[in-house]
């Protein structure tokens, strides 16, 4: 379902794994990193809580257009316990599955536009290994300080993140170009999404929706 991380943030990731983390503060509960995917843009939420609690949200964009897709995964002492899946747009599918702290099966249910259907043992399977798949580039991503911000780019380096948060991003040259020249066609300012790490800064997304409108929260999680 969402692709592997492909060479571009594979080099990120990897220099900011050599730099080593012992000297860096402590990252806080709640997260967010991403990646670029074959076929689209990967965004994850992550929030750690108390007693063994992770709960991960990622949010898939595909290039081509079609819907976007969100995945919520949660964990209790290391073992999954639900999985959400929600595919907006014109053919919405929805599926929601839930297990018990043995890892059995006790709740699957697939919602489609005016029907219910169930969930198939292989794709259980399937969910499940996406799910341990994801935390595992998760856990990845955040060793080694891959982290997203997110906001409306006001020209140059100059971003208002959606906590109205004015900054300086580190784009380049080439950067500032593409989103230069996507913005002519634009009136209101350019949503961009990019990944900061010790050794660099990638430009993830950059869009004329306002995703700042439903960009998740700690309270959220």
């Amino acid at each position: 379902m969402l692709n592997s991380i492909p060479q571009r943030v594979c080099a990120l990731l990897f220099g900011a794994l050599l730099t080593g983390c012992s000297s860096t503060p402590e990252l806080p509960a709640f997260t967010a990193s991403g990646y670029l995917a074959d076929r689209g843009t990967v965004r994850i939420w992550r929030k750690n809580s108390d007693h063994q609690v992770v709960h991960l949200r990622t949010v898939f964009t595909p290039f081509n257009g079609d819907a976007m897709e969100t995945t919520d995964y949660n964990w209790q002492q290391q073992k999954l316990i639900s999985v959400e899946r929600r595919v907006a747009g014109a053919q919405p599918d929805d599926v929601t599955l839930r297990f018990d702290h043995l890892g059995n099966l006790n709740f699957m249910q697939r919602q489609l536009a005016g029907r219910r259907e169930a969930v198939s043992a292989d794709s259980v399977e399937l969910y499940r290994f996406d799910a341990q798949r994801m935390l595992d580039q998760s856990n990845a991503l955040l060793e080694g300080r891959v982290l997203l911000r997110q906001g409306h780019w006001l020209g140059g380096n100059q971003v208002r993140e959606c906590d109205d948060k004015l900054v300086n991003a580190a784009f380049d040259r080439d950067t500032l170009y593409t989103l230069g020249r996507q913005q002519q066609s634009q009136a209101a300012p350019l949503m961009v999404s990019w990944l900061e790490a010790p050794e660099g800064v990638q430009l993830l997304r950059a869009t004329p929706d306002d995703e700042c409108s439903w960009q998740p929260k700690e309270s959220d999680f």
